[in-house]
């Protein structure tokens, strides 16, 4: 059994302003996207004025998405009973599903704006999206948010405030798996041209099977439970769309022509 690191989670505290280590996963996630994104902008007709353009308008969605998506799906009495604390982002509190709804919401528009093809734009931006997933999960972790069920395996740990019993750290299940390993079969297979959508759909499908497997070693919210069967949970029903969609998306793509812009 593993100790649970005591790490605090303000980073940095100069008298009444405090830097959340889950704040900075944000920065070094979009910092990531940002210099990754720059070294492919030629590829997609882009500048690389153009990929920080992009990254803005992405950060819009992901922290009004997440937060208003994690309100939605998990946090509503909370929301009700607190009405400012959907503004207290660095609490914690996001969500996945929600903040991709509000990244592919300004990739629309982005698209548009620019005269590109949409799935051509999220072909592009989907591999710069797993380094900011595992560090948002890291940042969960020194939060001691997501606690796993109690396991045997000699990496099991206490969570704090919830007893001596050692927990599946599953906050680091999901950075390696959404975050290390999505980021380089992603970045392996668009390295060089592939069909349109091919890529996109592999972010959906990777990420969604990889968050499904999670699930089982990870506790519902606890407002929330298990929603049948004593094992399926929100974040299960939520993932099911993306890889139906992910799927579509990849037998859609072997009917396109190779782009060879991304």
């Amino acid at each position: 059994m593993l100790s649970y690191p005591d790490i605090d989670p303000v980073a940095i505290s100069l008298g009444p302003f405090q830097v959340h280590w889950y704040g900075l996963m944000y920065v070094v996630g979009f910092v990531a996207a940002w210099w990754l994104g720059r070294q492919r902008a030629q590829r997609i007709g882009l500048t690389r004025d153009d990929v920080g353009d992009l990254l803005f308008y992405a950060a819009i969605g992901v922290v009004v998405g997440g937060r208003l998506g994690y309100a939605l799906f998990y946090g509503l009495p909370q929301w009700f009973a607190d009405p400012l604390w959907i503004f207290r982002v660095w609490d914690g509190g996001m969500s996945f599903h929600g903040g991709l709804v509000g990244v592919l919401l300004a990739a629309l528009w982005f698209a548009r704006k620019k005269g590109l093809a949409f799935i051509s734009l999220t072909d592009f931006v989907a591999p710069l999206v797993p380094i900011g997933l595992g560090a948002g999960r890291i940042g969960n972790f020194i939060n001691h948010e997501l606690p796993g069920r109690v396991t045997g395996l000699p990496w099991g740990m206490p969570f704090p405030g919830m007893g001596p019993e050692p927990r599946h750290p599953s906050s680091l299940y999901e950075a390696l798996l959404e975050g290390v390993v999505l980021f380089v079969v992603l970045w392996w297979v668009s390295a060089r041209p592939q069909r349109r959508g091919l890529v996109s759909g592999l972010f959906l499908v990777l990420y969604g099977a990889f968050r499904f497997l999670v699930e089982f070693v990870r506790l519902p919210d606890a407002h929330i439970g298990y929603l049948a069967f004593g094992w399926v949970t929100m974040g299960m029903l939520l993932t099911l769309p993306m890889i139906a969609v992910g799927l579509a998306l990849i037998a859609w793509s072997r009917r396109q022509a190779v782009d060879v812009r991304v």
